[in-house]
């Protein structure tokens, strides 16, 4: 299964991939703000305060694994565009040198 879902993330591309995780991330940070609002307005007994301060320390812990994984594709957006730059500088310089020149002389 894991390996299905390894294939599928594949063909998708780094800003897809990125958009998805931001989505995940805000879902997360509304659920967590909830949660708060929950424990400061309500009165809640000494175990349900404790369960749901057990589940905001797990979405902070997503949190801050999809911040993790966001940091790592973010650096991998910057390696493909500079790529892509440096392909269009390659191109420009290929077209000037053999193509531009080739009509002046």
């Amino acid at each position: 299964m894991a390996k299905l879902k390894d294939k599928r993330r594949e063909k998708v591309s780094v800003a897809t991939e990125i958009d998805r995780l931001e989505e995940r991330k805000a879902l997360c940070k509304d659920n967590l703000e909830r949660a708060e609002f929950k424990s400061r307005k309500e009165k809640l007994s000494e175990k349900e305060r404790q369960e749901l301060e057990d589940e905001m320390s797990i979405m902070n812990e997503r949190v801050q694994k999809l911040d993790k994984e966001l940091e790592t594709l973010r650096g991998e957006n910057r390696k493909n565009m500079l790529l892509s730059v440096a392909l269009l500088v390659f191109s420009a310089l290929f077209y000037y040198i053999f193509v531009y020149n080739e009509d002046e002389s």
